[in-house]
């Protein structure tokens, strides 16, 4: 067991932290949900729980450099991982955006969610599963 302490390297302490370019305005008040469905049933939103709208606007947005209370291990082809460092590094090069893989993966995790919730039947994830079963490749649950 060594006595040495164990260091950040210098890209880690020399990283952007923020940016003003990337730091986004804050999102609009959203109108209170109505109650009821306007036939009288009281199926609407309960006073004290969040509308599913509000929930689905506020998670479709990549929550950035933040600490994070949930994780997950996706396992990705060697291929996969080179495509993610070859846009990370892109990003970087021609954008000026530095930024690690698991902020490059929920930013596309959110993109393509919120492609899901407003186009649906029609959206990139759908017709990407879609194309995948017709080529006889499972699904992994």
């Amino acid at each position: 067991m060594s006595r040495r302490a164990s260091l950040p390297g210098a890209s880690e302490l020399f990283r952007i932290t923020s940016s003003p370019a990337l730091d986004l305005p804050p999102a609009p008040e959203q109108p209170a949900p109505a109650k009821g469905n306007g036939n009288g049933n009281g199926s609407g939103t309960e006073p004290g729980h969040a509308h599913k709208d509000q929930l689905t606007r506020a998670a479709r947005s990549g929550s950035g450099r933040t600490k994070h209370d949930a994780k997950i291990t996706v396992y990705v082809s060697g291929d996969e991982l080179l495509a993610m460092e070859q846009a990370r590094l892109n990003l970087r090069a021609k954008h000026g955006l530095v930024l690690d893989r698991g902020r490059l993966v929920r930013e596309a995790v959110a993109v393509l969610l919120a492609d899901f919730d407003a186009a649906g039947e029609d959206s990139v994830l759908v017709q990407r599963l879609r194309a995948g079963s017709e080529d006889g490749k499972e699904t992994e649950n």
